[in-house]
């Protein structure tokens, strides 16, 4: 049966040259597509802190500007939010118009010192 295979057109396999070929393109495409997931995988990671940051830092600008008074000054917050723990840096300076407050607030995580967002917003100053 091997000889009539041989001699017949229609009985023709892979050698063992193309699935070794076959193979090499495979894991090139799978070691591709790995190294992409990964970077989408962090991407995703990283807009998810900006966004939590983004969150956190328009959340105190809202509730400074609920507050009746606000004095000027420095303050490290805690805040914790999705089982994370988050540090805010609020700078709360006068701002050219006397008639207002620029807050500067800085989001990081609590675990580290980068900053994942800024924001800069400015509150009516109210007489104390």
């Amino acid at each position: 049966m091997n000889n009539a295979c041989r001699q017949a057109a229609n009985c023709r396999g892979f050698t063992l040259l193309e699935v070794m070929i076959a193979l090499a393109i495979f894991a090139t495409l799978a070691a591709a597509v790995l190294s992409a997931s990964q970077f989408v995988l962090k991407q995703s990671v990283g807009l998810e802190e900006r966004l939590f940051g983004a969150w956190l830092a328009d959340n105190q600008l809202s509730e400074l500007r609920l507050q009746a008074v606000t004095p000027p000054g420095q303050q490290r917050l805690n805040r914790h939010l999705d089982r994370r723990d988050w540090v805010l840096q609020q700078r709360i300076a006068q701002a050219r118009d006397g008639r207002l407050l620029q807050v500067e607030i800085q989001v990081s995580r609590g675990d580290g010192v980068t900053v994942v967002h800024r924001t800069t917003g400015w509150i009516g100053r109210r007489h104390e």
